[in-house]
């Protein structure tokens, strides 16, 4: 089993592989795939140790990928919330960010249904 970037890759074809690396899509793989001269319908085991190294230092110096990307994301989130931009007050009440509707749809950011009581006359 290949370990690229602190990720163990299964046994499925080069490009899909890949995508369980975090920060690399299926197009990121496949341009990939072309740089480093390997088929992308290879299976990951039937690939030779040169192959893995190859793939390895390609993703290493050319993309963002695992925990500078995580980590680089989180930063530019706090600092939308430390500016109390429109965006970083969304973030800070867990509300959706990008102008989806609330009234009703939106659980997953919201969380669990918060019954209110009706009003008694």
């Amino acid at each position: 089993m290949a370990r690229i970037a602190g990720v163990d890759l299964p046994n499925k074809h080069v490009c899909v592989s890949l995508t369980y690396i975090y920060g690399i899509g299926r197009s990121s793989a496949n341009a990939i795939c072309k740089k480093s001269n390997i088929a992308p319908d290879r299976m990951m085991n039937d690939l030779s140790v040169d192959e893995v190294n190859e793939l390895r230092k390609l993703i290493e110096s050319e993309y963002k990928v695992e925990g500078r990307l995580r980590s680089e994301i989180g930063l530019n989130i706090k600092r939308l919330m430390d500016i109390g931009s429109y965006r970083g007050l969304r973030h800070r009440k867990g509300l959706p960010v990008r102008g989806q509707r609330t009234r009703t749809n939106s659980r997953t950011r919201k969380g669990k249904k918060k019954t209110v009581a009706g009003k008694k006359k």
